[in-house]
């Protein structure tokens, strides 16, 4: 059971901040449990320094935020997905197994598409910097 309190545990602002802690626990609960976004987590901080190095443009850096974005929304639902699934039916099912492999693939998808992102964004600038 959650312990959570009511909508009705505070001031609206109260309500508010303590939204923001649960979502902070989230995203630590995220990174903590989930090896796969320690490897996201890594990629991040990588296109980032990269990003800062390159000084990028502000529609380059405004690609790369979407990309990373687009990757983090997906493995976070894709975890919540996963856990909600093994709670409800925590021995093998065929159809859990395929939702799951479905989520999983929309992270992928999201991976791919970050990479080919960072490849346009970084890769002219990155050949440009290494390449005397």
């Amino acid at each position: 059971m959650d312990s959570r309190p009511t909508r009705t545990g505070g001031s609206w602002l109260t309500r508010r901040a303590r939204s923001f802690l649960y979502a902070g626990r989230g995203l630590w609960l995220l990174v903590a449990s989930e090896p796969n976004s320690r490897i996201h987590l890594g990629a991040t901080v990588l296109v980032v320094v990269v990003g800062a190095w390159l000084q990028l443009s502000a529609a380059e850096w405004g690609a790369i935020v979407v990309a990373v974005a687009l990757v983090w929304i997906a493995e976070g639902l894709n975890s919540a997905l996963e856990a909600f699934a093994d709670h409800v039916a925590p021995e093998r099912h065929p159809l859990i197994g395929r939702v799951k492999d479905v989520a999983a693939g929309a992270v992928l998808i999201a991976s791919i598409a970050a990479v080919i992102i960072g490849f346009i964004v970084l890769g002219p600038k990155l050949w440009l910097r290494l390449h005397w």
